[in-house]
Formats: structure tokens, sequence, C-alpha cells
């Protein structure tokens, strides 16, 4: 299978020649093999495993993102990915940097509603007067 991890602002990686994947998805671990059916599945933070002849297992630390696959091509877009270290380094960037992260953008998305809906409050007011 050819594999490709797609960023918001550039191609992360291109693999050919892929085993078997693992992702993690909202419902648990889920495995692709080349003879699968094709699907999408939506990822959430966690470890993508990637098997090859040549290099052997492969792993990357991927945040939410969605995947696609279509014959033999598996497309999986997400929004960070870290690869190149150990695999106790990997789950450390997930739990740390892609869980706060995400911590941090609904404290963000909070204080913009609340700007938003005080605007258009103030708004309403002048409107009226």
């Amino acid at each position: 299978m050819l594999l490709k991890i797609l960023l918001p602002f550039r191609v992360f990686s291109v693999t050919e020649h892929v085993a078997r994947l693992v992702v993690q998805t909202n419902s648990g671990s889920l495995g692709f093999l080349p003879n699968r059916l094709d699907c999408v599945a939506s990822m959430v933070p966690g470890i993508l495993e990637y098997e090859t002849a040549a290099s052997g297992a492969s792993y990357l630390a991927v945040d939410r993102g969605i995947l696609v696959k279509k014959g033999r091509e598996l497309v999986v877009s997400v929004r960070q990915a870290v690869g190149g270290v150990d695999l106790g380094e990997l789950e450390k960037a997930v739990t740390h940097d892609f869980l706060h992260i995400d911590e941090r953008e609904r404290t963000m998305r909070s204080a913009m509603a609340k700007l938003e809906s005080s605007f258009i409050r103030r708004y309403a007011e002048f409107y009226h007067e």
C-alpha cells in the first residue's frame, strides 16, 4: 500500500510498500491490510504504527485527523505528527503536546465565543438606540 501522511501545510511523509497500518480511533485501534475494503476513519491523538518489508515497524505520534483508504492508497490527514524518536518519547508527545494543545484550544474558543456574544449584544443595543 502507499501511505501518505499530510499536515495542514505540507506533506509529512510518503511511504511505499506498507504491509499494514494501525491507527487509534474513537472506537479503539483499527488495523488496515492491503485487501481491506475502502473506508474512512476519524482518528484521535495517539500512536500510528505501520510496517514495511524494508524498514520493519515504524511509529509516529499523530494528532486528531482522518484516514481515507481507497484501493491500495492510505491517506492520513492530521494536524500534527512527530516521528523519528523512540516509542516512549512518542507517547510523551501525545499526552503532553497534543492533548495539552486541545485544552488550550478549548479555552481559546470559549474566550472567543464570549467576545463574539458580547460584540453582538452591544451591536444590537447600539442598533436599537
